[in-house]
């Protein structure tokens, strides 16, 4: 099942790699056009966007690449499917703005939660970044090894 935060909130997808990928600039919430048995399947806690991104079209936002399972309780006839395309519900500044950045800047759109609000509304967590070098993910392991090791010598000293 889906995790519960203590805001209320319940996610069903988490994209833990992205804080690794990518340098986070700004978050931001989204609303999504779902079909229901898409929330149906949601409401299970099963999802996975781990590979997926925004992408800007001359309509909007969509998220890409979202894999939300078929709902197993309703027919065939019934059924969406699994990968496809999904609207990002926003206002038309914000989605300016977000293409303006994505052009310009050369920033990413990529989703870092999927989760249900407590009016149980299904919502979708968005950060602006930008990719990290081999480098920089060099230099965030040794830090997180660093902190680690000094808890440790820290714990054991005091």
């Amino acid at each position: 099942m889906a995790s519960r935060k203590d805001d209320g909130r319940r996610i069903v997808a988490e994209n833990r790699q992205a804080r690794y990928e990518y340098f986070i600039t700004e978050t931001y919430e989204a609303g999504l056009q779902l079909t229901g048995t898409e929330v149906k399947s949601l409401r299970r806690g099963q999802a996975n966007i781990a590979e997926s991104y925004a992408s800007s079209e001359e309509d909007g936002l969509w998220l890409i690449n979202a894999y939300i399972p078929e709902y197993q309780g309703a027919g065939r006839f019934f059924q969406h499917e699994p990968r496809r395309k999904r609207r990002l519900l926003l206002h038309k500044k914000e989605i300016h703005k977000f293409t303006i950045a994505m052009q310009r800047r050369g920033l990413t759109l990529i989703p870092l939660e999927l989760y249900f609000n407590p009016r149980g509304i299904a919502k979708l967590k968005l950060a602006l970044a930008q990719g990290k070098k081999m480098h920089d993910k060099r230099e965030v392991a040794k830090k997180r090894d660093w902190n680690r090791e000094k808890a440790r010598l820290l714990r054991d000293k005091g």
